[in-house]
């Protein structure tokens, strides 16, 4: 019998769900450390993952055909290995769409209306109505990395009365994008941003993307978001943008190292509003991930192709 491996603690109702979609898979549901060895390598389909998985699923007895990740990143993902062994993985793309974007307007609404400073205050209990208050209706926001939250981020940005302007690789049109860029015009769009929210993945291509360059091209005064990967930016470049005022602010959820040092300087800077890597989170995030799932099962048992969030090993995403 075939056999499904769930590493995630899930409900009941969850393990149900999975149960329904494939009841003549075999179905065990444990913490990896938990399930006795070889459980892993005999399943023709992993949900989830962790390292201590990676020897036992790409091992020469495995015969793992796909690998289901909780994350919408595989950047840490031996995907050289899994390529090489022709295993499908698929992500948890769509799953962070609307926690993502909330925390973007967050913190563009943090700053545009001086939260970030009265909630310093409030700490103190000090009434200070000092600081600039500004507007996000009739500004620009440049979106770098237009996929399903990007997307979503533009449509909300509408909503605000904001004009949009994307960047995606293919350069394809988007119904809430005003402007369209390729990635080769980057620094042409990143002129036109009172908002530059980047929301790129981690490849070879992004990483380090945001140096002193791409923050030289920025309009000055503009604000940076952060919601891709730390690594994409470099950090001495976003701070010297910060402390020219080049930049007017930034508000980060991904840092290039993380846990962020405790002396590191961001920590001090009044005019960076800083998350630790929670923009994802939500409690319909396992609920989420298991529609995906439960999608692709459905094909996967027919021999289709799995119509969602299969990573291109040749692109890294």
């Amino acid at each position: 019998m075939p056999t499904i491996v769930a590493l995630h603690e899930l409900t009941n109702e969850q393990k149900q769900k999975i149960r329904d979609a494939a009841p003549d898979y075999e179905f065990i549901n444990g913490k990896y450390k938990e399930l006795p060895s070889g459980t892993v390598a005999k399943a023709d389909i992993v949900l989830g993952w962790s390292s201590a998985v990676r020897e036992e699923a790409l091992g020469g007895d495995s015969r793992v055909r796909w690998i289901q990740v909780w994350s919408a990143g595989v950047d840490k993902m031996p995907l050289h290995e899994l390529q090489a062994k022709d295993i499908v993985l698929t992500n948890a793309s769509g799953v962070h769409s609307i926690p993502i974007t909330e925390q973007i307007f967050s913190m563009l609404l943090a700053y545009t209306r001086n939260l970030h400073h009265a909630i310093r205050q409030q700490t103190k209990k000090n009434w200070d109505k000092s600081g600039t208050f500004h507007e996000l209706a009739g500004k620009t926001t440049v979106i770098v990395g237009v996929g399903q939250i990007g997307s979503n981020t533009a449509k909300v940005a509408k909503a605000f009365g904001m004009r949009t302007v994307g960047v995606r690789r293919s350069g394809k049109p988007d119904p809430n994008i005003d402007v369209m860029y390729k990635v080769d015009d980057l620094d042409q769009a990143l002129a036109e941003g009172d908002f530059i929210i980047n929301i790129l993945p981690l490849t070879d291509e992004t990483k380090g993307l945001y140096n002193a360059g791409r923050f030289e091209a920025m309009k000055d005064g503009a604000f940076f978001v952060n919601m891709g990967r730390g690594p994409s930016v470099d950090t001495d470049a976003l701070l010297d943008a910060l402390e020219s005022g080049k930049l007017v602010g930034a508000g980060l959820d991904v840092y290039e190292q993380e846990p962020l040092p405790s002396d590191h300087p961001l920590w001090e800077m009044e005019n960076v509003i800083m998350t630790p890597h929670t923009a994802g989170d939500t409690v319909h995030y396992t609920d989420r991930v298991i529609d995906i799932f439960i999608e692709n099962l459905e094909a996967y048992r027919q021999g289709k192709p799995l119509p969602r969030n299969v990573i291109d090993y040749e692109k890294s995403y």
